[in-house]
């Protein structure tokens, strides 16, 4: 991560709870947050509380003519499009969230945009910044797995469980026509990615929404989804996915099956790593003296010492700032091309679903 002097000004779209943990991190590296826009002007200075910024703007177009350098999108999913492509045009580098755009077409069409303009954009796949999932990733890499036989985890939340828990992403007018797998499913496969550098090939995938109605309005996006899948590289796979499951708080768990190894990681439990063998098996703790450089040089923390998600968060927005300002593109770095290539995994989960669980080829 940088250590440059300049400080990046940034801006802040959208006050929610992602905007006060995108504002936690740009303080924490170091940003000067000029300025926020809220739901409405009305709601200005309130997302200015909740980011930290200096000050609210009433719209998008006064925060973007302020002398500002990056804009991050903390805003519905609907909105990315419109957002992101006006701070691009405006010459602003961008962290968006996910998913990159509610549809497949519209991704490709923002990383194509962000790659004319010339700028530095980012999708927050936060769980790659877990040291433990660095050093997943490199033992992989050094063939410590053997032949790596099968892939599995699952996804599990259960805020929206009762039958009386709503949110806006419930709503497929603002969240898109998925929303397990979009929110979370994406992470789930984004990480399963990036630990084996072998891609999601094909999908055989179901899904079901439980509660079919919610604050008296028709639900249309999926509760749950399962998945199975093969690889590029012919490797098997399964997922669950679901914001159903009482008493799973965020529970993202991957483990990959190989002949000489097996990795079992959890988010819940991200300071340790499961090594299974035929001899023995064992659990490393996280612990910057015997960490692997990869994940020693995203390490926060002191052996001991919980290291979880708002730290994974702080060490994506750094490297991001970092590419900003310096122009280089650190180790691991979710970009745009990662954002559109995690919408065309869940149109093609979509497609399958809806074609009573066919094999569906992901175009991407």
């Amino acid at each position: 991560m940088s250590t440059t002097a300049r400080k990046l000004r940034v801006g802040i779209v959208g006050g929610g709870f992602m905007g006060r943990v995108h504002g936690r991190s740009a303080l924490v590296a170091g940003a000067q947050i000029v300025g926020a826009v809220g739901s409405s002007p009305e709601r200005a200075e309130a997302a200015a509380e909740a980011s930290g910024a200096e000050r609210g703007f009433a719209t998008l177009d006064e925060l973007l003519a302020a002398d500002i350098d990056l804009v991050h999108v903390c805003t519905p999913n609907n909105t990315h499009l419109p957002v992101t492509l006006q701070a691009l045009e405006a010459g602003k580098h961008v962290i968006c969230e996910k998913p990159l755009a509610t549809s497949a077409k519209d991704a490709t069409g923002l990383l194509a945009a962000a790659l004319e303009a010339g700028r530095v954009a980012t999708v927050p796949f936060v769980y790659r910044y877990h040291p433990m999932v660095r050093e997943l990733r490199t033992r992989i890499a050094e063939g410590e797995a053997g032949q790596i036989t099968s892939l599995h985890g699952s996804y599990l939340q259960d805020w929206l469980a009762g039958e009386n828990d709503q949110n806006w992403r419930v709503d497929d007018a603002a969240g898109g026509p998925s929303r397990a797998f979009a929110d979370i499913g994406s992470h789930w496969c984004d990480l399963t990615e990036f630990v084996t550098g072998d891609r999601i090939a094909d999908v055989s995938a179901q899904t079901r929404t439980i509660r079919a109605n919610r604050g008296g309005a028709e639900v249309r996006t999926e509760d749950l989804a399962t998945a199975q899948f093969r690889t590029a590289a012919g490797v098997v796979g399964t997922v669950v996915v679901s914001q159903v499951a009482a008493g799973r708080k965020n529970r993202l768990y991957l483990e990959v099956s190989g002949t000489e190894s097996s990795f079992g990681f959890d988010q819940e439990d991200p300071d340790r790593l499961w090594v299974g063998r035929r001899a023995a098996s064992q659990l490393l703790t996280r612990d910057p003296d015997t960490l692997s450089p990869p994940a020693a040089r995203i390490n926060r923390l002191p052996a001991g010492h919980a290291q979880g998600y708002q730290d994974a968060f702080d060490s994506f927005v750094a490297d991001t700032y970092a590419a900003a300002l310096d122009g280089d593109h650190p180790d691991g770095l979710p970009d745009f091309a990662a954002g559109a290539r995690s919408a065309h995994l869940v149109d093609a989960v979509l497609r399958s679903a809806a074609a009573d669980g066919a094999w569906t080829t992901v175009e991407n």
